[in-house]
């Protein structure tokens, strides 16, 4: 089974859920050394000072998933990887917002 689809579309990630490094690991099917890079480039935020105490959460699960379809299927680099990440996560806050007002109109 690929990485990219062991999260279907669609499915809802509890957002409180917590994860270890290796329960990330085997979840996503990737590497512990793949986790740490990410871990270091700034695209994932775990809880805990070493790999050993790190603990991810929900949407932890949802960027790793992203990263590796950005790197596997654009063959982006880690720093390109965060900061599509980055954007992608900023125009998801700016069309929920323009959701909300849109509803509001009378």
């Amino acid at each position: 089974m690929h990485s990219k689809d062991l999260i279907p579309l669609g499915e809802i990630i509890d957002e409180h859920i917590r994860f270890n490094l290796d329960e990330l690991v085997q979840r996503c099917d990737v590497q512990v050394e793949v986790v740490v890079a990410l871990v270091y480039e700034g695209v994932l935020e775990p809880v805990g000072e070493r790999p050993e105490e790190w603990h991810f959460s929900g949407p932890d699960l949802i960027r790793l998933h992203r990263a590796r379809r950005l790197q596997d299927d654009l063959q982006i680099n880690l720093p390109g990887v965060a900061l599509a990440l980055e954007l992608l996560e900023e125009l998801d806050t700016l069309r929920h917002r323009l959701e909300r007002l849109e509803r509001q109109r009378p």
